[in-house]
């Protein structure tokens, strides 16, 4: 790989070496979220769990990737049951019951690491539990596709056909992205398509893989902060996220849970 090397479609091509930076800004903010599995209860506001991310952050030697971006102003988004995403941290009290989404984004040497994973206060219902395995299935069936050679569409086809054939829909208005020493870059990286269709995968390449599964239909829309995404039908929503870098036969996932507690427990 050359250093610096950009594909006609604009995607870096990352050198070996970039590898190991991803990787501690990956493990720095999947650290944080096993951490932060221990807040979730009911009674507990949203604005208590950016609190303590904020804090760790800064212990683990980190910058928020989000505070000041586009003027936001907090170290995480939380989304509650039919908020899709970017849902800001406030007062919101956490019932019984309740699903919700929690996405962090540190910079640490220069490198972003980018997760989010789905968390419940208390005990919640049957559908919701079953949104949110369909949802971390879409997500590592997405990841199982990517490989040099492969395509973007092989991504999306794997996600899309497997959440539709669960009778669940895609959010097709948010993607994943391309990720290193930047926050978004190309490629935007759709959870749906084609198998064939879009740019070739290849080695050295790092993105997300983000898929928001909705229980309803797939339309979203922006509330008056300009921020906060929901669904048009208030059905439950749920979304995981992984960075990934393209290796020479598949991909490394850079914020793999350290205490293996990625998928919340549902029993």
């Amino acid at each position: 790989m050359n250093d610096g090397r950009v594909t006609k479609e604009g995607i870096r091509i990352h050198n070996p070496e970039d590898f190991a930076g991803m990787h501690t800004a990956g493990q720095i903010t999947a650290r944080i979220l096993d951490e932060v599995g221990a807040m979730i209860a009911p009674g507990v506001t949203t604005g208590e769990i950016d609190a303590f991310i904020t804090r760790r952050v800064v212990e683990l030697n980190s910058v928020s990737a989000t505070i000041g971006y586009r003027g936001y102003q907090h170290a995480s988004c939380i989304s509650v049951n039919h908020v899709v995403c970017h849902g800001i941290p406030g007062e919101k009290v956490l019932r019984d019951g309740d699903i919700l989404n929690i996405d962090v984004t540190v910079i640490h040497d220069g490198w972003f690491g980018d997760s989010s994973r789905m968390y419940v206060a208390g005990k919640t219902n049957r559908k919701a539990e079953r949104l949110i395995e369909v949802t971390h299935d879409s997500l590592m069936r997405g990841i199982e596709a990517v490989r040099p050679g492969a395509t973007f569409g092989d991504i999306g086809q794997a996600i899309q056909s497997y959440a539709e054939s669960q009778r669940m829909s895609v959010v097709r208005d948010f993607c994943g992205h391309g990720i290193g020493r930047v926050f978004h870059a190309p490629p935007n990286v759709l959870h749906y398509g084609r198998s064939g269709k879009g740019p070739v995968i290849e080695e050295g390449m790092f993105f997300t893989i983000e898929p928001m599964i909705n229980l309803g239909r797939p339309e979203t829309k922006i509330l008056a902060d300009e921020w906060t995404a929901v669904t048009r039908d208030k059905s439950l929503s749920a979304q995981f996220e992984h960075a990934v870098g393209v290796t020479a036969d598949g991909c490394e996932v850079f914020t793999l849970s350290p205490g293996g507690v990625f998928m919340p427990k549902l029993a």
